[in-house]
């Protein structure tokens, strides 16, 4: 079992996360060599989120983006069209292969000794091949190394270093259909977004679980936190009804509750729909004409798709969650929390809209997340200064002796046979964040994935 030697003495990682009481210690934020272990046991297994289908369309198209720490390619083959993601490091020396966020390209070409790599990961170019190397280099054992898995899921992209880990799907359990729906677009057709670009990218002085263990289930601290965002009114209806920083939604039978997977860690906050059907479409754009009776269409479209069927818990108004362990989904973001060392983060930002939507609505949307979301918007500014005095108040001598407080709704939890698998609180309640603590200490503990899935090996 591995431990930490901390002041108060050898402890064990089970000691520091007691999720059934709700304390965590901080030194699972704030010490090195936890974060380290954090690397290899939990971002060099799980599931990633990489990117969106619609981020490389054509052949030769890339993007660079993170799993962890370390940057990789999604390419999409020049010659057969799949999808490839690669650790974005020359096999020679090290040196990074592509040194741009995206493009298109026949080959990515190391610019230290110029090794050069097809779409398809194959190193094919190699400078003095007959002269110095004699031809005996093998440039069959020297290609772009390679994830062990990808997951092309309704478009968005998955990715994990480890073959032994289970199916995509089986990975996100009971989440499968609310990831489906926050890819669908505003009519219900799967596959039927596109991601603005470029993606919004910065770093924050805080560890990555501040964010990542903290969004999408801490309703509370949104009156205090966020009291001065809802009173500018930045929602698209404008000071309308009191002005809300979301979009205005009609009525619809539905219980909001905060959710969690015990099993898998993923969660967040959710609305479980008693009627079938879609939610009717409300009037909110007023100051741009035509985007109302764009998404007036979409939703009486979606309507008719779900008539008869229930709305799965999750996107276009049913809530933002956590797919363990770092990226948090809703219909219109993608939030991503990629650890950048013990105290930084670095925060991307990606955003869905209707890949057939007129440009009117595509600039207004567009314009609504950018004044809500990244370094300069209203509502993330709100949140990024909370984590980032929360960080270094949390690194001394004192405060490490100190437990974090996740007690919120302990106690208070139940099942709910329309969602099986789920475990359901008060909608503010800190059930997600201990679900998302139990699975870190089992990744943490755990030798494989042979320890901690299936599940009913648990069980047992």
């Amino acid at each position: 079992m591995v431990s930490i030697n901390k002041s108060r003495g050898d402890r064990s990682l089970r000691s520091l996360v007691d999720p059934d009481n709700g304390l965590i210690a901080r030194d699972t934020y704030v010490n090195e060599e936890i974060y380290h272990q954090e690397l290899e046991q939990i971002f060099a297994r799980a599931w990633l989120f990489v990117g969106h289908e619609t981020q490389v369309p054509n052949p030769g198209d890339f993007i660079n983006s993170r799993m962890g720490e370390e940057e990789v390619i999604l390419v999409r083959d020049r010659k057969d069209s799949r999808l490839h993601v690669f650790l974005n490091s020359c096999r020679h020396k090290g040196m990074k292969v592509c040194r741009y966020d995206d493009g298109n390209t026949l080959v990515f070409t190391c610019p230290f000794h110029g090794w050069s790599y097809d779409t398809d990961g194959r190193l094919v170019g190699v400078p003095y091949y007959n002269d110095a190397y004699s031809k005996e280099l093998d440039k069959s054992k020297w290609g772009l190394h390679e994830v062990a898995q990808i997951a092309n899921y309704h478009g968005s992209i998955w990715a994990t270093w480890d073959p032994k880990a289970p199916s995509f799907e089986d990975y996100v359990g009971s989440w499968a259909p609310s990831i489906q729906h926050c890819f669908q677009s505003t009519d219900g057709t799967d596959n039927g977004v596109e991601l603005f670009s470029p993606v919004m990218k910065w770093r924050i002085p805080t560890n990555w679980k501040f964010p990542g263990f903290s969004f999408a289930g801490d309703a509370a601290h949104v009156a205090m936190t966020h009291r001065s965002v809802n009173a500018a009114s930045i929602g698209p209806q404008g000071n309308r009804e009191g002005g809300e920083r979301f979009p205005m939604t009609a009525p619809f039978p539905s219980r909001v509750y905060s959710s969690a997977d015990h099993e898998l860690g993923h969660g967040g906050q959710n609305t479980i729909y008693e009627q079938t059907g879609n939610r009717p479409y409300r009037d909110t754009w007023y100051t741009v004409p035509g985007v109302d009776d764009y998404y007036r269409k979409t939703a009486e479209k979606k309507n008719k798709k779900y008539a008869g069927k229930h709305l799965p818990p999750g996107g276009h108004g049913g809530g933002h969650f956590c797919i363990f362990p770092n990226v948090i989904l809703d219909h219109w973001r993608i939030l991503l929390w990629h650890p950048h060392g013990v105290g930084s983060t670095e925060s991307w930002r990606m955003f869905q809209v209707d890949m057939e939507a007129p440009k009117v609505v595509k600039d207004a949307q567009r314009r609504y997340v950018m004044r809500y979301c990244g370094p300069a918007g209203l509502t993330e500014s709100d949140d990024m200064e909370n984590w980032n005095y929360a960080f270094p108040a949390s690194l001394g001598t004192m405060a490490q002796k100190l437990d974090y407080n996740f007690e919120m709704g302990l106690g208070h939890a139940h099942p709910d046979e329309e969602w099986p698998g789920v475990t359901l609180n008060y909608r503010i309640s800190e059930e997600p964040a201990r679900a998302r603590f139990r699975r870190w200490l089992e990744f943490m503990e755990a030798g494989s994935w042979d320890e901690i899935y299936p599940v009913k090996k648990k069980k047992k």
